[in-house]
């Protein structure tokens, strides 16, 4: 994301690069055709309202969108076999506005000691501005809440969630992040960002200062703090992204 957050670089293992525009309502997907020549791809404008959070699913889901606006909605878009896109919608996700999203893992918990449905299932989490994280899950080409209630684990404003990578082991963990100043401890700020390293055992906490905290899991799910990254010294969230693409594309 640019730092004005209007644009979104997105790489993938097919030798291409996609922009994608955020603009108010609007969400434009750009794709590279020459080099160094770019084009629209898709424009999508269902939404009523701001657009606050943009997540691609797992490559093996396919080509898919969601996008999370203050107009309550998720939506997800779809490629099809001749090029168009579907759309399906979340309705009022969250009354007030949607924060955040972010995709369940491809790889099942558990698949590493026992058996587990092959086919992928499509989750979705988000946060809102009701103070909610809530799961959802794709039955039948309808989004459900996947559990009922919803987690009301904050007293304020959602600000980011992140679903960490699972490399098979029989848990699902997201974190999440919110002007309440909580995760896993009283941060004393608000907390905008989390982040998680791709084996899923290391968190990168942002907050409104600029620092970056990182926490390692240990024995009996125990977090144990390792590092606080000084504002300007470190780009910690990008780096995490950047190693994270790095194991994908090797």
């Amino acid at each position: 994301m640019d730092y004005y957050g209007k644009r979104l670089a997105m790489a993938s293992s097919n030798a291409t690069i996609k922009i994608i525009g955020v603009s108010n309502n609007t969400v434009i997907i750009w794709k590279e055709g020459n080099q160094n020549e770019w084009q629209h791809a898709y424009v999508f404008n269902e939404h009523k309202s701001s657009m606050n959070s943009l997540g691609w699913a797992p490559h093996e889901l396919g080509l898919c969108l969601a996008c999370g606006s203050s107009d309550g909605y998720i939506l997800v878009f779809t490629t099809r076999a001749d090029g168009g896109w579907n759309t399906t919608r979340i309705d009022q996700a969250h009354l007030v506005g949607v924060i955040s999203v972010s995709w369940e893992p491809s790889m099942a918990p558990g698949a590493l000691i026992g058996k587990v449905l092959l086919d992928p299932i499509q989750k979705l989490a988000s946060g809102g501005c009701d103070n909610t994280i809530k799961a959802w899950k794709l039955y039948n080409r309808t989004w459900k809440m996947d559990y009922f209630p919803s987690l009301q684990m904050h007293s304020d404003w959602m600000r980011d969630v992140a679903w960490a990578p699972n490399l098979g082991l029989p848990k699902s963990t997201v974190a999440s992040a919110s002007y309440d100043r909580i995760v896993l401890k009283d941060f004393k700020t608000p907390v905008w960002r989390v982040s998680w390293l791709l084996t899923g055992n290391l968190l990168a906490v942002a907050d409104v200062n600029n620092n970056e905290i990182l926490w390692n899991e240990v024995v009996d799910g125990e977090w144990q703090h390792v590092i606080i990254v000084e504002p300007y010294i470190g780009y910690m969230l990008f780096y995490f992204q950047l190693i994270s693409f790095w194991f994908f594309m090797n």
